[in-house]
Order: C-alpha cells, then structure tokens, then sequence
C-alpha cells in the first residue's frame, strides 16, 4: 500500500489532513480588464448571454431576469456589483449560472461575465488570505488571492458576492 492509499483509505476528504499537494479548482474569467476566479463547485454551467428582462425597482446591479428552461434565474452584471461601469456587450460575453445557499436551499444566480477564460488548479498552499487593502472590489467579497504563474489572481466569494438576501426581491 502506498502513501496515498494510507491517507485516503476509509477517510472523507473532508476530515483528511490538508497538504500542501492539494488543490482546488477555480473558473477564471475576465471583467472590465481584470481577472478573476471563483471556486467552480459553485458554476452550474455557462450559457451565452441572452435576453434579460428588466424587473422595476431593483438594485442597479441586478440585470433582470432570465428563462432558464422553465425556471426564472435572476442575472446579476458582476461589474455593477463590484461599483463599475457595465461593461459593453460584446460575442464573448456570457451568463455563469452558479447555485449559493440560502437558508439550507440552493438557488440558481446568473451573473455576466465579459469573457470566459479558463479553469485553473490552484495548490492549496499558493492560496494567500484576503488583504486589507490595496483591491479594487470590497474585501468581504474576496476569500483569498491565488499566485499563478508570478501573478497575483483574486478569488472571490461568490456566496457574499451573490447575497441571497439582496437578490431576494427578484424571486
């Protein structure tokens, strides 16, 4: 039996020991010419970006609502939310369906993306906490910075950054 068998052998990878060799995975993609990366357990999947209705009197950074095949999916313009301008439509812009909790339920969030770049494995010890300045978005919604390649790639909390209760008033 070799190390790795040892370990993992009748134990869940939650209540193993982290290493340094461990790795998440992150969707990297681009918004208003910076790069950022959300833990892909989150995506649902990536659609094109399509017809949004507009719902009144919602906070300015929900886009409105789409029909994802017979269900309503509230779509939030990511750069809006970060406090930037909405970035212009183009062929590469796209809708990332990601599921947040909310109170024990899973909800469906669309959220628009200017292109769609890639997934990275990110090793756990490259994983640095969020810092207390120097970002260009709220650091409530960052859970750490990712060093790739000798370059620095935030990684958001999109549970924080889609606030269910925020987005409450569209369901």
């Amino acid at each position: 039996m070799n190390l790795t068998e040892q370990t993992d052998a009748g134990v869940k990878p939650s209540q193993r020991p982290m290493t340094n060799l461990e790795v998440n995975q992150f969707f990297t993609f681009l918004l208003a010419e910076d790069v950022y990366a959300m833990n892909i357990n989150n995506i649902k999947e990536i659609i094109d970006y399509g017809d949004i209705t507009r719902v009144p009197m919602m906070p300015d950074f929900i886009a409105g609502v789409i029909n994802l095949r017979g269900s309503v999916v509230p779509v939030v313009d990511l750069a809006r939310r970060f406090d930037k301008q909405s970035s212009s439509i183009t062929k590469k812009t796209s809708i990332v369906i990601v599921e947040v909790l909310d109170h024990d339920q899973k909800v469906e969030v669309g959220v628009i993306v200017d292109v769609v770049n890639e997934v990275l494995d990110i090793p756990l010890a490259d994983i640095e906490p969020t810092p207390a300045f120097g970002t260009k978005i709220r650091t409530e919604f960052i859970s750490g910075v990712g060093k790739v390649d000798d370059k620095m790639l935030t990684l958001l909390d999109i549970t924080v950054v889609l606030s269910v209760d925020e987005l409450s008033a569209v369901e």
